[in-house]
Formats: structure tokens, C-alpha cells, sequence
């Protein structure tokens, strides 16, 4: 097994296990917190990440009782549909539960942040072993063409490429072919996969893999499309609803290092942020990455003057824009092609 020669480490920001061993000795700055203020907010605390972790689940839990509830009864279809999507989105939102805990800032303890992290990533279609080293890429390399992977899928430049990656399509043939290529033991190609993480990145996948055959095995043995109803079509339907979140994070700000121009903060519901466990704070956590997700909106107080990209109008907003310079773009394109060619004839 052999991965990219020049793999980093994947001990980054994400890796630290002591608050104050990264950013602590950053130097003070205006478009930054304070030392002493950053100390204190980095504080974890598994008493906060379990209690939203326990918030997260009784959603799941709610909105999976109110799916099953309007099938048994025989609820109009658009009204079980409503319902399947909520649960959906329950479940794909324990990709930020994952990512949180891929940073090791969702609990103070190791074990819970890798035990949770692995699980959330079960049910949302992630991996946590293989997303931590791509994610510390992401966050060395934010915004950098040619280096940060997050940057392989292009953003969308007209109405097509934003319907296609909204609806997920491209998400999904992405993950199954990663996992397929990982199961196999594959590891090339992925700059950010070393001797040290590659091995525990193939054994992780396999077990995920190894776990949905197994859920799909019951189903098939009960008689029953559990896997399906439960899982497969609740994720896929809530699906758009995530791409359209996380579109929102990068998409429009410039393609540099800069913490404060390359990355958006988007203002939202309570229920939103709540399952994304504050993610949409996302310039803040791009700017101090070692910051839990409780501390975040504190940190957005300090933070919000220097940051050139707040959805003020939360994501609604963010997309209207969005679309409206595909608009201009369209337009000026057209205009272009009808423009009359005033050259001299020879």
C-alpha cells in the first residue's frame, strides 16, 4: 500500500488535543482574537458536546417517530414527504456532528470525539478517518487552486451546474467511487493520505461498507426495504438541502489564504445552526480552527467586522445572489455574441 510522496501529516490544526497548543501562540491581531480571549473560548467541554450530541438524536429520533407515524396512517404523500425530508435532513446533518468531531472540538475526550465522529459519519454517508486528513488539507490549503481538494468539484458557474450539484448527483458518484477505490485498498491520488493514515483509512472504510452490508442483509431477511425507507431515501431526498448549506461556505470568495475574504458566514434559523452544530459561523472557524462549536458565535462578535462575507440574509439570500450573476453572466454573454464587428473589410 503506497500513498502520495509528499503526503503532510494530518496533525494540523485538527490534530491538536490541547486547546492552547496551536493558536495560543499566534500573534494578537485586529482581524483576530486576543490572546487571552482565544485561550478561553478553545476550552472544550464533552458536558456541552454531549448535550447538543443528545439534542441532535432526539431530532433524529423525533422526526423518524412522525415519518413512520404519517405512513401507518396514511398520510397524503406530500405530507410523508415533508416528514421525510425533516428526518433526512437529521441525518445529513450528522455530518457536521462529524466534522466537529474530526477536529476533536465537539467533546474534550479523544474517545468521544473519534467514536462519535465515526458514527455520525455512518449515518450521514461520511468516513471520519478518511474526511480528517482531507479536511486538514482543506484547511492548510483553503481557497488555493491546485491544493485544496475541496476545490476538484469546480463551484457552479451557471443555472445546470447549480441544479446538478444541488441535487447531489455529483456527491454521491463521488463518495461511491472513493469508497470503492478505498475498499480496495487503493490509496493513490490522494495527496493527503501518508503511511501513517492510510492503512487506518482503508481498514475504516471497509467497516463502514461492512456495516451497510450488513443493515442491507437485515432488511432482505426481515422481508422489508428498511435500509431503503430508513436510510437510503431520507439521506438522498434531504441531500440538496446540505449541498445548498455547504455551497454557501466558499463559493464566491477569493482564492487565497486569507481567513477573512475566502470564506462566508451565513446568519440562519436557530434550528439550523442547532443541527449543524454551528457551522454556518464559518469564516470564524476557517480564522481559528481550534475553536469549539459552542464558542463560535461568541467569536463571531469580535469577528464580524473584519469579515468580507456575511449572508446577513442567511442562505436564502445567499443563493438569490448567487443566481442573479449567473443571470449577468448569461446576459453579458449574449450580448457579446450579438455585438456587431466593426473591423474593416479588406
Amino acid at each position: 500500500m503506497t500513498a502520495g510522496p509528499s503526503a503532510a501529516s494530518d496533525t494540523t490544526e485538527l490534530g491538536s488535543s490541547e486547546p492552547n497548543s496551536i493558536e495560543a501562540n499566534a500573534p494578537s491581531s485586529a482581524s483576530g482574537l486576543e490572546k487571552g480571549e482565544l485561550l478561553r473560548l478553545q476550552r472544550r467541554s464533552d458536558a456541552k458536546g454531549l448535550t447538543r450530541l443528545l439534542g441532535h438524536l432526539l431530532a433524529i429520533a423525533a422526526s423518524v417517530s412522525l415519518y413512520t407515524f404519517a405512513m401507518q396512517r396514511g398520510w397524503h404523500w406530500a405530507v410523508v414527504g415533508l416528514c421525510l425530508a425533516a428526518y433526512g435532513f437529521t441525518l445529513v446533518t450528522c455530518f457536521a456532528a462529524m466534522h466537529e468531531c474530526v477536529h476533536r472540538t465537539a467533546f474534550k475526550s479523544h474517545s468521544l470525539n473519534d467514536t462519535v465522529g465515526w458514527f455520525a459519519g455512518l449515518l450521514s454517508f461520511y468516513n471520519s478517518t478518511y474526511y480528517r486528513p482531507y479536511h486538514a488539507w482543506h484547511h492548510r490549503y483553503t481557497q488555493i487552486p491546485g491544493k485544496d481538494p475541496e476545490l476538484e468539484d469546480p463551484k457552479p458557474a451557471d443555472w445546470s451546474s447549480y441544479l446538478i450539484e444541488l441535487s447531489g448527483v455529483t456527491w454521491w458518484l463521488g463518495k461511491l467511487g472513493t469508497y470503492a477505490k478505498l475498499g480496495r485498498g487503493k490509496v493513490s491520488g490522494y495527496p493527503f493520505l501518508n503511511e501513517q493514515n492510510a492503512r487506518a483509512v482503508v481498514r475504516s472504510v471497509r467497516l463502514q461498507l461492512a456495516a451497510y452490508g450488513a443493515a442491507i442483509a437485515v432488511s432482505v431477511g426481515l422481508g422489508q426495504a428498511y435500509f431503503v425507507s430508513y436510510w437510503l431515501l431520507p439521506v438522498a431526498l434531504a441531500q440538496p438541502l446540505l449541498r445548498a448549506i455547504l455551497l454557501a461556505e466558499h463559493t464566491g470568495c477569493t482564492l487565497d489564504d486569507n481567513a477573512l475574504t475566502n470564506t462566508r458566514t451565513t446568519h440562519t434559523l436557530m434550528p439550523i445552526r442547532y443541527l449543524m452544530w454551528e457551522m454556518p459561523y464559518h469564516a470564524e472557524h476557517h480564522r481559528h480552527p481550534a475553536l469549539p462549536f459552542f464558542a463560535l458565535r461568541e467569536a463571531h462578535v469580535t469577528l464580524r467586522p473584519h469579515l468580507s462575507h456575511v449572508a446577513d440574509r442567511g442562505y436564502g439570500g445567499m443563493h438569490r445572489e448567487l443566481l442573479r450573476t449567473f443571470k449577468s453572466k448569461s446576459q453579458s454573454q449574449s450580448a457579446a455574441r450579438v455585438q456587431p464587428n466593426h473591423e474593416p473589410r479588406h
